[in-house]
């Protein structure tokens, strides 16, 4: 019987073998995204742990939010920077899920890796990869269950959900109404198919505590009223909001006038005297009997003179309106902003019940309520005893608004707990099976890579990963769909039954944005530095050099003609 030739320990014809380089750019791309994953994979869940984050000024941030921890985080490799961004991609569709998003591409990139060490070329991972996003899509929307708006009580389980998971998650039973209520009054349910989030303005104010939130139907300012003796409290309001300065006027460049008579100079003072009248009596003369106006750059916007006349002629002042604001205050109290005195007219003011300064702690607030022709606009106003819950708070209800959001836009919840994701693994392998080749082999990495949720959810809760996911396997290949963790209970349930629903739009979103994004970074096969003289004489050459090389163009077309 003749020996069989022996052969060296090289790639069989059929494996893939890349250059030195590429691999090396390629692992090196996925080892830095991964890094970024786990530095936030222990935050993801109702039991994540908060991160706090010290900027270069000293202030700090204390957030379990992925988006906020990675915008935050400086990082510096190109392709640590892509999940940052992916994070802020989930952030802009969905609002919720920027955890998940994170901690899905880095377990797709960790599972790309392995199938490399297979001898499978990037470009085949990378198509399989597309096909099975997909197929993922289309398998969890044959689990969801449809959601109309007027459901209410299903609205209140998916904002609680995403609070749950937040800092201020003990106050999710008072917030996720506030959530729900302001999203409805801004959109017609019947019609609306997206949400203007510009349209609910949150205003935040030092001192109380979170219990003390509230959804105002109207507006709400931030700064007192300004003037001494003028009025605090007005009924049955005209307002007028006001673009131009009741301040003498300066003159456009830096002159000096030198008044050497007290003559001229009381002259001088005598005529601002009268110029700030004028404009006060033409505003009272339209009936307006509050007056906000728009902060100003160049000058003051109105001076201790101007105040001191509105408040004899009781006109409420409230200045400083930011240049932001003036689109919300138009479109809630009707009104329009007027930019010349001309313009100030009875027709361009709003009408409101009430405008009363209410004190809250150690500061005042403005309120006006009872609009008269109110736009579809509403204010929540948060409180907080400190900097830091004021700000997570913030975070929380516009992450609870965007979930709204998300089911205005796409009306259908799925379970959450790491339900969907272990369906979708299951269903995945099935489908696998059906498959030949290299593309049976990734999308078995991909079904597998989707098992970190329930993983990490299971580390996070202080539970045994192992045994809690391989139940969670068999609750679903009996047919339980809606089998999850429950992090409360320690154990797998319904997790329907406890109130753990998400919107669908946040799980596709998160599958189909996460496996883009490892997509791009398995086509990347080198990574290119480009260095600019950013100095003076840098830009000047290079100026220079491109002023030199188009006079030398026009020359040689000249010749040639």
């Amino acid at each position: 019987m003749p020996e069989p030739s022996k052969k060296g320990p090289g790639p069989k014809r059929s494996e893939y073998k890349d250059k030195e380089k590429p691999t090396q750019i390629r692992y090196s791309n996925i080892d830095a995204a991964k890094a970024v994953a786990d530095a936030i994979r222990t935050s993801l869940g109702p039991r994540g742990m908060d991160k706090m984050i010290q900027a270069a000024n000293g202030d700090v941030t204390i957030t379990n939010d992925g988006a906020t921890i990675l915008k935050q985080m400086q990082v510096l490799h190109p392709a640590a920077k892509m999940l940052v961004e992916l994070s802020h991609a989930q952030d802009v569709e969905a609002g919720d899920g920027t955890t998940s998003v994170v901690v899905i591409a880095g377990s797709l990139l960790d599972a790309c890796s392995k199938l490399l060490q297979k001898g499978i070329h990037p470009t085949s991972i990378s198509e399989a990869f597309q096909k099975a996003s997909e197929k993922s899509i289309e398998i969890l929307e044959g689990i969801v269950t449809p959601l109309e708006l007027s459901d209410r009580e299903s609205l209140l389980k998916s904002a609680s959900t995403s609070l749950n998971s937040k800092v201020v998650s003990q106050y999710s039973s008072l917030l996720s109404p506030l959530a729900v209520d302001a999203v409805m009054r801004v959109i017609d349910p019947t019609t609306a198919t997206n949400v203007d989030l510009r349209d609910i303005k949150i205003v935040k104010k030092l001192g109380g505590t979170i219990e003390d939130t509230e959804l105002i139907d109207g507006l709400v300012f931030s700064q007192r009223t300004s003037g001494v003796g003028g009025p605090n409290k007005v009924e049955k309001a005209k307002i007028g909001l006001i673009q131009f300065c009741i301040s003498p006027p300066k003159t456009d460049m830096d002159n000096s006038v030198i008044v050497s008579d007290y003559t001229q100079m009381d002259r001088v003072l005598r005529e601002e005297r009268q110029y700030i009248l004028d404009i006060v009596k033409k505003i009272k003369k339209a009936g307006c009997n509050v007056l906000l106006i728009q902060k100003s750059v160049l000058r003051d916007a109105v001076s201790d003179l101007a105040l001191h006349f509105l408040a004899k002629m009781k006109i409420m002042v409230v200045k400083d309106i930011e240049r932001e604001d003036i689109e919300f205050i138009c479109k809630s109290l009707a009104c329009k902003p007027v930019a010349s005195l001309d313009h100030f007219t009875p027709e361009n003011l709003g009408s409101a019940d009430l405008i009363e300064e209410v004190q809250t702690g150690t500061s005042k607030i403005v309120k006006i309520t009872g609009i008269a022709n109110p736009g579809k606009t509403v204010t929540v106003l948060i409180r907080g005893s400190n900097k830091l819950v004021l700000e997570e708070a913030d975070r929380s209800i516009h992450d609870a608004l965007c979930v709204i959001r998300c089911l205005v836009k796409k009306r259908a919840l799925i379970a959450g707990g790491g339900a969907p994701e272990t369906e979708l693994s299951l269903r995945l392998n099935e489908y696998a099976n059906t498959l030949t080749g290299m593309e049976q082999y990734c999308f078995r990495a991909f079904a597998e890579a989707l098992e970190v949720i329930p993983i990490t959810l299971a580390e996070n809760a202080g539970l045994n990963p192992i045994a809690t996911v391989t139940e969670l396997r068999n609750r679903h290949a009996k047919g339980e769909r809606t089998a999850g963790i429950n992090v409360r209970k320690g154990a797998i349930t319904n997790i329907l039954e406890e109130n753990v629903v998400q919107p669908m739009l946040v799980s596709t979103s998160a599958i189909h944005l996460a496996s883009e994004t490892v997509r791009s970074i398995m086509k990347i096969d080198d990574i290119v530095s480009i260095h600019l003289d950013t100095t003076f004489y840098g830009k000047l050459f290079q100026s220079s050099l491109w002023m030199t090389s188009t006079c030398l163009s026009f020359v040689y077309s000249a010749l040639l003609e």
